[in-house]
């Protein structure tokens, strides 16, 4: 969200605050959305299928960086003992033919590790997002839910900060903050630990 969007939201805020205060009490909460985010337990449990998701792909691909890396220095080792060998020009030419293979398998693995690489780390983007999308999701549901319950008017992050990185919401009382509860309503499901 820009900074324009924000101040106009602000404004907005404060103009119906005011407004309100004229002729009834508006009623105003806040919610730390980072803290409910690092505390709601599906975060937690798909920052760790992430980081599995992450280390096999890379376990994979260092596997097929060593491949690449033994066939390059075999293909090395195989030109150098060409020079140091006394052979005629057409054997010499025979004998780079019969390399010839092993330079295009080592070139295609390049490419496939170069590909690999892209692939994996665009697809391990996409997962992350539609986890973050869906955990984001259900905090929001969460907030709306105790929202309409408790008749709050206006609720403002905590956390989000504007466009120069200063808080949006400079100072709130701690009563007005409703984010242990909606952590809570969000952990009631969890499920329980292995060894418990």
């Amino acid at each position: 969200m820009n900074s324009t969007i924000r101040t106009l939201l602000l404004s907005f805020a404060l103009l119906i605050a005011g407004a309100g205060f004229a002729n009834a009490q508006v009623k105003i909460g806040t919610v730390d959305m980072n803290r409910v985010f690092s505390e709601y337990y599906k975060t937690k449990d798909a920052q760790a299928k992430y980081s599995e998701a992450e280390k096999a792909a890379n376990d994979d691909l260092n596997g097929r960086v060593e491949t690449l890396k033994k066939s390059m220095q075999e293909i090395s080792q195989a030109n150098s003992d060409l020079q140091k060998q006394n052979l005629s020009k057409d054997d010499l030419e025979a004998k780079r033919k019969e390399l010839q293979p092993k330079i295009e398998a080592a070139r295609t693995l390049d490419r496939e590790i170069a590909d690999f690489r892209s692939t994996k780390q665009k697809a391990l983007q996409d997962q992350f997002l539609r986890m973050r999308k869906d955990i984001v999701d259900d905090i929001m549901k969460t907030v709306n839910d105790i929202v309409k319950a408790k008749g709050f008017d206006v609720v403002f992050d905590k956390s989000g900060l504007s466009a120069g990185a200063v808080p949006v919401v400079l100072y709130s009382r701690d009563d007005l903050d409703f984010s242990a509860e909606v952590t809570a309503a969000l952990n009631k499901n969890a499920p329980a630990k292995a060894g418990k």
